[in-house]
């Protein structure tokens, strides 16, 4: 099969001078370079995305966002990772790749081909990782939510990655082989779990992680699975920056520069 390829269509940039300080909160986009790109699978694909970059400056690391589960509702723009990419250009320097993976749709459009259980969606994974590689983004993370983080856990290691952030893992398609292959690499394992989790709560959490020592884990007090609420929100978007940027922090909960 050929290589994964990558195309860009359009681009656009946030440059509208605000007047007064505003409250980063729900859907405030802040400035960004943002571009419509598409993503082409070796097995022939087109999955729809968006690259999300900084407006003024280079990127100081990427993350490669996969989206919850797309038959329980879950797509690119699942709110942490819309807000990821809506602030954290901005505020954090980061780029932010967020994509369809097979068959889910999203006000974007819907990527070509069917959600597969996390089989097929090894060749969205290493699409997306060409794309990352085509462009020079530098020091890209995984960042997966849910079903993303299946995802994550099962084709990281496949990829130059530093690491991989969990938000939520459930640990259901992931084998305790696929998690265990962690231990001892380079490559770092950041998991975020909410206290009230619907499938995997902390105690549990930490039993089943315990087969990668390393791994930095992170327990939300009041958090639940789909994070609701600005304060899970700001608490999630803090704990993914103090892993990939943690000069950026504290992150402000105000933006007096030029607004979107």
């Amino acid at each position: 099969m050929s290589d994964p390829r990558a195309t860009s269509t359009t681009a656009t940039e946030t440059t509208a001078t605000g007047t007064s300080p505003i409250e980063i909160r729900g859907g405030v986009e802040l400035p960004a370079i943002r571009e419509h790109i598409e993503l082409q699978t070796s097995d022939g694909l087109t999955l729809v995305g968006e690259l999300a970059t900084p407006a003024r400056r280079a990127p100081v690391a990427t993350l490669v966002t996969l989206h919850p589960l797309p038959t329980a509702g879950g797509f690119m723009d699942s709110h942490i990772l819309r807000k990821a990419a809506g602030r954290l250009p901005a505020l954090a320097d980061l780029a932010v790749l967020r994509f369809n993976t097979r068959g889910t749709s999203s006000p974007r459009g819907t990527s070509d081909g069917d959600f597969d259980g996390g089989v097929g969606e090894r060749a969205d994974v290493a699409a997306a990782m060409a794309f990352v590689a085509q462009r020079g983004l530098p020091n890209p993370w995984l960042v997966g939510w849910s079903f993303g983080t299946e995802l994550a856990i099962k084709y990281g290691l496949e990829h130059p990655i530093l690491g991989a952030i969990l938000l939520s893992p459930p640990l259901h398609r992931a084998t305790d082989a696929e998690l265990a292959a962690w231990a001892g690499n380079s490559r770092r394992l950041v998991a975020i779990i909410p206290e009230h989790d619907d499938y995997l709560k902390p105690a549990e959490a930490r039993a089943r992680f315990a087969v990668v020592p390393e791994t930095h884990f992170v327990a939300v007090e009041n958090g639940k699975h789909l994070w609701v609420g600005e304060a899970m929100t700001r608490r999630v978007l803090d704990e993914i920056v103090a892993v990939v940027n943690p000069g950026a922090l504290p992150l402000p909960s105000e933006w007096s520069g030029p607004a979107a």
